[in-house]
């Protein structure tokens, strides 16, 4: 609850900072190649797995190709009478889009999910202190530890730094079926192939994913929203989670442009609970996203942060992500 209080008393200067943006000058419209930030959630289960992002219902400019790298540093903590998270994990995300013609698009992706110390205990702990954040025993115990206990499903792993959690490819092909002017109706299909050969999270699975992508742009405001169903029947990991066959993912997110070359992004993002069970896990996770992007003649650079909300048991504690774009 203490999030949630923080977060909604920083809400008025946001929307403050908005509003002077929003009635500023502007001759300008937003920029529509990139779209929303290049981003992966961070929640513990779902980061393991295929999961739907947020992508722009506009599509590229006929020919146009872009490519991306993303960097992200997360601290899990997760604690309740089912289970107790306590680890880091990073994330190398990069990957190559195409939009072949004015309807179709393709996307080829690898992502690398990786246990190592990053450092963001002490961050964490500070932010929480300095915001009058509830620390949830973080404070309490040693830092940079690497524990995953649960057991009623028989997981104790412990020490796991240097271990691989994912390593995925994934293919994207999308359809755009609506592109106007302010509106931006486009439909996807993934397939995801992810293999760990060895470690305590050794395994493969297959799996797919569609979703719907709709934007719409007024001036230098673009909101954009994703609504994706996932398949994981093949699943089969060790040390996991029973898990769900087939899960919803729903997302939102607002662009605006400050300047020309500035603009501020803020996502919501909802996914259905992992766990075929009844601990936190089966419950959705929920997370915020505040970026800021950066553009350049050909390319962008983007810097965010993600942080759960609703339920601090079954997500990400807070991430931190740099990503490079380059398009032509």
């Amino acid at each position: 609850m203490e999030k949630i209080a923080t977060f909604i008393s920083l809400t008025p200067r946001l929307l403050l900072t908005i509003a002077i943006a929003v009635t500023a000058p502007e001759t300008a419209w937003a920029n529509k190649d990139y779209g929303p930030l290049i981003s992966y959630t961070q929640a513990p289960l779902q980061s393991v797995r295929l999961t739907p992002t947020l992508r722009s219902g506009f599509p590229l400019e006929e020919n146009k190709v872009e490519m991306f790298t993303a960097l992200t540093a997360a601290s899990i903590w997760a604690h309740s009478p089912d289970y107790h998270f306590d680890y880091y994990q990073n994330q190398l995300q990069t990957g190559l889009r195409w939009q072949l013609t004015t309807r179709w698009q393709v996307e080829f992706n690898y992502r690398w999910l990786y246990a190592a110390n990053n450092h963001l205990d002490k961050i964490t702990i500070n932010f929480h202190d300095l915001f009058s954040i509830d620390q949830a025993g973080r404070d309490q115990k040693e830092r940079h530890q690497f524990d995953i206990y649960a057991p009623d499903h028989d997981i104790n792993i412990r020490d796991f730094s240097g271990d691989t959690l994912t390593s995925a490819f994934t293919f994207y092909n999308q359809y755009q079926i609506i592109d106007l002017e302010n509106h931006g109706l486009s439909f996807g299909l993934s397939l995801y192939h992810n293999n760990v050969s060895h470690g305590a999270f050794e395994g493969s699975s297959t799996e797919q994913s569609v979703q719907f992508n709709y934007s719409y742009q007024l001036d230098i405001n673009t909101f954009y929203t994703s609504l994706g169903f996932t398949n994981q029947s093949s699943r089969e990991v060790e040390n996991s989670f029973s898990h769900k066959k087939r899960t919803w993912s729903w997302m939102g997110g607002y662009q605006l442009t400050l300047f020309e070359k500035h603009e501020l992004h803020l996502e919501y993002r909802w996914y259905e609970g992992a766990e075929d069970g009844e601990t936190e896990f089966s419950e959705a996770a929920n997370e915020m996203m505040l970026g800021y992007r950066y553009l350049m003649q050909r390319s962008a650079i983007e810097i965010s942060i993600i942080e759960n909300i609703f339920n601090m048991d079954n997500s990400t504690d807070v991430a931190f992500q740099l990503a490079y774009r380059h398009q032509w």
